[in-house]
């Protein structure tokens, strides 16, 4: 058995319901709360009104921010610089990735005050981070980057000279992870295709990944289970017939942020922070309309230069776990795979790469600002040239 460790993760209360104890551990912290959330949706919904309720009917002091879209350090330096000196005892993020990594961000510098800048990878100085951090409890209301269960903060720039760079430490992981699949029950079927592709993409990326051990592949074995019984079910499942389906991807997502925090991701995710940062992408559908290619040009490039790598049957294996079939050779079975990664994206509409803007011009600036720390662990180191071909496929 080959030595692995385990990084820290949150203590985890999954189920149906598991909403209304937000209350009670919240109080184990304080009383003064910072409510980060996303700017409508959420809020508006029933769930949404019962949970905030919930909090000012248990007597706690709320402030209050929103998190609009994919969040920026200049959003995480005014929120920190606004509620810095209202002593909060504990932040709350309910939303999505983006607001769950901004929640991320504010409580690690509501006590510190420094910028985050500060703290980027691969931005600014890259000071080490001493904390402390204030406590975070996060809710979830997507299945997708499993961003409750990381250390990451993501945090992006956009434009010409854009970036996409985590603010990262043990410290900014949750106390508390409460993934409450009916959180999930007002999601579009446009955000169900973008981030159910991400947690998949993050399975696959993770079972392959140079970090890979048998703790994170029994997790990723059972997420990509999990993502095959939940992911179209609930994509074409309506409102009331997707719970089952939703409980699926909620726990389908909660494994793949554990599994990327412990082994790493790979190309696809490598290509998606310059796009993300460069174009008005979402996250999600980067990685949906990228796995199917990378994946090809992955097991392509194992083929030719490590035809004994352990990736190729992982990829084999992730193809009968998802099909539910055997094969009779791994090569029958890697191109199944890449099969079914076309078909899912195709099935759920999942946009290319050109309906953002993105032209063949662009492509090596893209792949230039690709080698990061993702990228680092992908089985097989791709060329620029098979990076740029990849990307070309997906115009």
């Amino acid at each position: 058995m080959q030595t692995f460790s385990v990084a820290r993760v949150p203590r985890i209360v999954f189920g149906a319901g598991v909403r209304a104890q937000l209350p009670a551990l919240a109080r184990r912290f304080g009383e003064r709360v910072l409510l980060v959330t996303g700017a409508r949706a959420f809020l508006h919904s029933p769930a949404g009104a019962a949970t905030v309720q919930s909090l000012a009917a248990a007597g706690f002091h709320i402030e209050r921010t929103s998190v609009a879209q994919e969040p920026s350090p200049a959003l995480v330096d005014a929120a920190v610089a606004q509620f810095r000196a209202a002593n909060i005892d504990v932040v709350i993020g309910i939303g999505g990735g983006s607001v769950l990594d901004a929640a991320k961000a504010i409580a690690g510098l509501l006590r510190v005050g420094d910028s985050v800048m500060d703290y980027l990878e691969g931005v600014g100085p890259e000071r080490p981070y001493a904390g402390p951090a204030v406590p975070l409890i996060a809710l979830p209301t997507t299945a997708g980057t499993g961003s409750e269960a990381t250390k990451n903060a993501v945090l992006s720039q956009h434009g010409a000279n854009g970036f996409k760079k985590s603010f990262r430490d043990d410290k900014l992981v949750a106390e508390y992870a409460l993934v409450d699949p009916d959180l999930l029950a007002s999601c579009p079927p446009a955000l169900i295709a973008a981030n159910g592709m991400d947690a998949l993409t993050q399975l696959l990326e993770s079972f392959v990944s140079l970090k890979a051990n048998p703790f994170t592949d029994a997790l990723c074995e059972s997420g990509l289970a999990a993502a095959r019984d939940g992911l179209l079910p609930w994509y074409l499942a309506g409102p009331d017939e997707s719970a089952p389906a939703r409980g699926q991807m909620a726990y389908a997502a909660l494994l793949s942020g554990i599994t990327l925090a412990q082994a790493g991701l790979g190309s696809v995710h490598g290509l998606a922070a310059p796009l993300g940062a460069f174009f008005p992408i979402p996250h999600g559908v980067a990685c949906g309309t990228l796995v199917a290619v990378a994946t090809e040009r992955n097991i392509a490039a194992l083929e030719a230069r490590a035809p004994r790598h352990p990736a190729l049957g992982k990829y084999a294996r992730a193809a009968e776990i998802l099909t539910q079939r055997r094969f009779d050779d791994a090569s029958a079975a890697q191109a199944a795979l890449v099969a079914l990664l076309h078909d899912w994206a195709t099935r759920m509409a999942v946009p290319s790469l050109s309906n953002f803007g993105i032209q063949f011009e662009d492509l090596p600036r893209i792949v230039a600002n690709a080698r990061g720390n993702s990228m680092k662990t992908n089985p097989i180191v791709l060329s620029d040239a098979e990076l740029h071909t990849l990307l070309e496929q997906r115009l």
